[in-house]
């Protein structure tokens, strides 16, 4: 279901909103550089990518308004569009509302989702369009993920054709040798360059500022763009220029889910500062600097960020806008790693393999299936589309489709969890919803030129994910179906059986059935532990679950427990560690002498299945493919015994 990047966190080395948000009563100095450490992180991990779109979204806003308005009434219009975008979109929508919801201090997309599921009196048929509407947000965000690397560092590399055309055919190998190299340092973690990240975008806020503010000054009446009736002129005299202009004004507002996703990590009131006070004026301060540039060099609309760049200063800025563009895609790689976890977690995806990167920071992880995808995924963006400006037509549609859920889900949350008048909810929020609406048909009309690329990926990953829920539910079912009670168990479980010193685990989807393995173990070995522990895990739709709640033991009788482990969605499994905590049940567990048994399924296909022929044959290749539990689950695997057995499917 965040959209956006937990682990981001850790790569800018910055402590946790548990630990460092506002709202402690500390005044002195430490406290205050404390909290400015704490908005210093949140500048280079959430802003990276809303932060570089100056590099093509007025560029892109300007040259589709152009196409059939005087060059005045399409900048004025254009950054008049712009700044409302921001305002509204940005400011209004995502930091000053949808940030009140929050799911035990977590945002993002998939926690925002569960916040809404948990609302009361919603019926059936609404708890089902949240589940799905998480699913497709976390698919657009996988369409968004792939595409935020390549726009980004293409439009800061392309900067090198403003000094010299002769660059033009290195613009290509150049970004591509930055993204694999990117990507290839993901297996080391980016704790070392990460604490660079803050003061990198820093710098750039300010030298964007600088140069906005330079501009502004020689044509100061680019500042009446912030009057709304600019823009309400573009729809007057050309209605459909302007409602195709719009497809571009929203690369103004990519990013602005990392606004909310991030909040767990570094707090509201941090990221609030932050865009108040830094991005928001920057932001402003360049978009109208263009804006004035524009009007003094109408030529200039293809280098519109470059134009108020001084000769001297023009490589630098290269310099620097690649930084910052690498930072933006890292932001995105972190968040991709990040959403994968969760989906994995809460059953939407097979499991993968999760590595930690860090002894000390816990939100820092590396998950290389995905990032091996990505890379694969963004290279051939960068060799089919070649420029940013090609790439800008794919770029927003799956923004848009994330906002538009996220609106959605926050109605319910502000209707059920805040008891808001209907009539405000209704008014507030299908205003938002239709400002989505709209931006998200007028990115639909770059379908033919682009548009199709993040819908198909998007597509592509729900198809994948939908055969798994479907795929997972038919397999529970079956192997329910074919289990044993746990109640006729424990009537016959002295009978006839023989009881070995020690203890045996056995990992269960359930905890009213016999597991498979221990059927199994009984029947080949024909013994039965003197202690056993049928350890059932469970994913709640929490984001982390406190230590004093992590386990619960039920003590059924004749040296048999049921034992809940329960875990959030932003957290990794470990069942050797959890298990250490039964003792205060009174189930003493040595996880250096249990047996741990599993249970290794291998499917076939049934002769008419109930998933189908091509979604059985995908359901069992995903299945195949899934991490063992014994690395998932962190068992050790010198303590673990795998019993076959054979599902349809």
């Amino acid at each position: 279901m965040n959209i956006e990047s937990s682990d981001a966190t850790a790569a800018a080395g910055e402590t946790p909103a548990s630990q460092s948000a506002s709202g402690g009563e500390e005044r002195g100095p430490g406290d205050r550089r404390k909290k400015a450490m704490v908005v210093l992180g949140a500048l280079g991990v959430v802003f990276g990518d809303i932060g570089t779109s100056p590099l093509y979204a007025m560029r892109q806003t300007v040259l589709e308004t152009k196409l059939g308005i005087a060059n005045h009434a399409a900048v004025m219009g254009s950054l008049s569009l712009i700044f409302w975008a921001l305002v509204i979109v940005v400011t209004l929508k995502y930091v000053t509302l949808i940030m009140r919801a929050d799911n035990n201090g977590e945002g993002g997309t998939l926690a925002l989702a569960a916040l809404a599921h948990r609302s009361p009196r919603l019926s059936r048929a609404v708890k089902t369009t949240i589940g799905v509407s998480a699913t497709v947000g976390l698919a657009l965000f996988y369409g968004d993920g792939l595409l935020t690397p390549a726009i980004s560092v293409l439009s800061a590399v392309e900067g090198l054709t403003v000094e010299n055309k002769a660059f033009e055919p290195l613009v290509v190998p150049l970004t591509l040798a930055i993204l694999i190299g990117l990507f290839a340092i993901q297996s080391r973690g980016t704790a070392r360059i990460g604490r660079w990240f803050g003061p990198i975008m820093l710098l750039w806020f300010a030298a964007i500022s600088i140069l906005g503010l330079v501009a502004i000054i020689q044509a100061p009446q680019i500042l009446g763009a912030v009057d709304p009736r600019y823009a309400v002129a573009l729809f007057t005299h050309e209605p459909r220029i302007a409602f195709i202009s719009l497809g571009a004004v929203v690369l103004a507002v990519t990013g602005c889910e990392a606004l909310y996703a991030d909040m767990g990590h570094f707090g509201k009131m941090p990221i609030q500062f932050a865009w108040y006070f830094i991005a928001l004026p920057a932001l402003l301060l360049n978009y109208f600097g263009q804006g004035a540039g524009l009007l003094m060099y109408p030529d200039r609309a293809d280098i519109a960020f470059f134009s108020i760049v001084p000769h001297w200063a023009h490589l630098p800025m290269v310099l620097l806008a690649t930084l910052a563009t690498i930072i933006a895609s890292q932001a995105v790689i972190t968040g991709v790693f990040s959403m994968t976890q969760q989906a994995v977690q809460l059953g939407q995806l097979p499991r993968m393999e999760i590595r930690h990167t860090s002894a000390t920071d816990y939100g820092q992880i590396y998950v290389p299936r995905m990032n091996a995808y990505l890379a694969i995924g963004v290279v051939l963006i960068v060799l089919i589309f070649k420029s940013s400006g090609a790439l800008a037509a794919a770029y927003g549609i799956a923004v848009t489709g994330v906002m538009l859920i996220d609106t959605f889900n926050v109605a319910l949350v502000a209707d059920r969890q805040w008891n808001w008048k209907p009539f405000a909810v209704i008014a507030l929020f299908g205003a938002l919803g239709l400002i989505d609406m709209v931006f998200f048909a007028s990115n639909a009309l770059k379908i033919p030129q682009g548009g199709w690329l993040p819908l198909f990926i998007a597509a592509a990953v729900f198809m994948l994910m939908d055969t798994w829920r479907r795929g997972r539910r038919l397999h529970m079912e079956k192997i329910r179906s074919e289990s044993l009670p746990l109640n006729l168990f424990l009537d016959r479980a002295d009978k006839n059986t023989q009881r070995v010193a020690g203890l045996g685990v056995f990992l269960s989807s359930r905890t009213d059935v016999v597991p498979g393995a221990l059927l199994h173990n009984l029947k080949h070995n024909k013994v039965l532990h003197e202690r056993v522990a049928i350890v059932n895990v469970v994913v709640e739709d929490t984001p982390t679950v406190p230590p004093s709640q992590r386990i619960e033991v039920e003590k059924l009788g004749k040296g048999i427990h049921t034992v809940k482990v329960h875990h959030g969605f932003f957290e990794t499994p470990d069942v050797p560690r959890a298990l250490e905590d039964a003792r205060r049940f009174g189930l003493a567990m040595d996880v250096d002498t249990a047996t741990f048994f599993i249970g290794r399924e291998t499917l076939v296909p049934a002769p008419h299945s109930a998933l189908g022929r091509w979604r059985g044959w995908l359901y069992r290749a995903m299945a195949g493919a899934a991490l063992s539990p014994v690395r998932f689950y962190h068992l050790p695997p010198n303590r673990v015994v795998e019993l076959g057995t054979q599902v349809t499917i």
